[in-house]
């Protein structure tokens, strides 16, 4: 069952929830993402567990600096979505591609947290993915964000990489090119599998 979740709506109601879920997102924060789309695909091949889908369009972050965060401290938001990663059985990201890296957004979400927690990903099962417009699908992103969450303790299952998206893509279909669409899912399969 996937539930578009939503910073706060976390309660002690949940609590008996705590590490039976996934958590999935995209690195971007677009209200056009296709690095969501291809998140809430994955997610409808996984039926059989729970997922919290979290569009983060809808969680705006100020961008870090040492003289924010001592003015200001750290947010609920951050704080319940640090609780939400460590909380998940596993997690789905899916990373979007600004100039050859990670977009901004991705990187200043992982400096905020990484401030509030170092190892706020420690030893979480990551399925990895990313797509863009273009031929290289986001690998420099992909490659760079491995890297990174890596050096924070994350146990990152697999990657994939999702070239031409327009042409390789159908929100109603899902991956069109078959080579891709097996990839993904054998993807898919090892991550379950791991976090079982």
């Amino acid at each position: 069952m996937v539930t578009e979740w939503h910073l706060g709506y976390f309660s002690h109601s949940h609590i008996q929830l705590v590490m039976s879920f996934i958590l999935a997102f995209a690195g971007s924060n677009s209200s056009t993402s296709i690095n969501f789309e291809l998140v809430k695909f994955t997610c409808s091949l996984i039926p059989t567990e729970e997922i919290r889908l979290m569009n983060m369009h809808n969680c705006p972050f100020p961008m870090y600096s040492m003289d924010y965060e001592k003015e200001h401290g750290y947010s609920n938001s951050l704080n319940e979505l640090k609780r939400d990663i460590q909380f998940a059985k596993g997690i789905i990201i899916s990373i979007n591609e600004h100039n050859g890296y990670p977009s901004a957004y991705f990187k200043n979400l992982m400096d905020w947290l990484s401030r509030l927690d170092r190892d706020f990903i420690r030893d979480k099962k990551v399925m990895l993915m990313a797509t863009s417009p273009g031929r290289r699908g986001a690998i420099g992103a992909l490659e760079v964000s491995a890297s990174m969450l890596k050096r924070f303790g994350a146990d990152i299952v697999g990657t994939f990489s999702l070239p031409l998206f327009k042409e390789n893509f159908d929100v109603e279909r899902g991956i069109l090119n078959t080579e891709l669409a097996n990839s993904h899912q054998l993807l898919v399969q090892d991550f379950l599998k791991v976090i079982d």
